[in-house]
């Protein structure tokens, strides 16, 4: 007669293992950062960052203006009226040329340094900043290089004798040439954006061909 043995449980036997908080091998974990969902502090200080540094560019720019663009030349007729010594005269095209001109390379340096010191920390939020920067920039550079000058221009008018000559005050007359900033800085950003992208994608491409070939070397 065979007895049944009698076996008893140790006690380790029957506690229970708790699942590990070891990621499994293979599985993606993703670091939160302070920075994940709404205004933060980094995300504020980019915002304001961007919006101070356009505007610095933007008097910068204004002031480049008034030294470069040519001013046309007047000839006082009355007292607190003159006219154009040259009804012909180009200043006026040119000055707008020399504003487009500065309003597109301020824009290509707004978002090339945007880009490359805000953009790719901060995100969307710099992006807004760097494009809001970049219209209030154009709009001070227009009223910098307005206004320079303007003073000296408005004594002459009221103070010369009749036949006296002068240069007007410099003014923005295609006010279409403000949107070159704006424009060329949104599209340095898009052109980085799309070539991180694209990189990216690149990058996780090689990674994946990477892991098959030693799996197929394997079989």
């Amino acid at each position: 007669m065979v007895r049944g043995a009698v076996m008893t449980a140790s006690p380790r036997s029957c506690r229970k293992r708790l699942p590990s908080s070891r990621p499994l091998t293979g599985s993606i974990v993703r670091e939160r950062s302070g920075d994940e969902g709404g205004l933060t502090k980094g995300r504020l200080a980019a915002f304001l960052t961007a919006l101070a540094g356009s505007a610095v560019l933007g008097i910068v720019a204004g002031l480049i203006w008034a030294a470069v663009a040519p001013r046309p030349l007047l000839q006082e007729i009355a007292h607190g009226e003159a006219e154009l010594v040259n009804a012909e005269t180009t200043s006026f095209i040119v000055a707008d040329a020399w504003f487009a001109l500065i309003a597109a390379v301020g824009g290509l340096i707004t978002g090339i340094l945007g880009y490359r010191f805000l953009v790719r920390r901060a995100g969307a939020a710099a992006t807004i900043g760097l494009v809001l920067g970049a219209v209030g920039a154009a709009l001070l550079a227009m009223w910098v290089g307005d206004n320079i000058g303007l003073g000296t221009y408005n004594h002459l008018l009221a103070t010369s004798p009749t036949g006296a000559f002068f240069h007007s005050s410099l003014a923005l007359g295609a006010k279409s040439t403000l949107a070159f900033w704006p424009l060329c800085t949104s599209a340095v950003i898009l052109l980085g954006e799309t070539g991180a992208r694209r990189s990216a994608q690149a990058a996780g491409r090689g990674r994946h061909r990477q892991q098959e070939e030693p799996d197929a070397s394997g079989m």
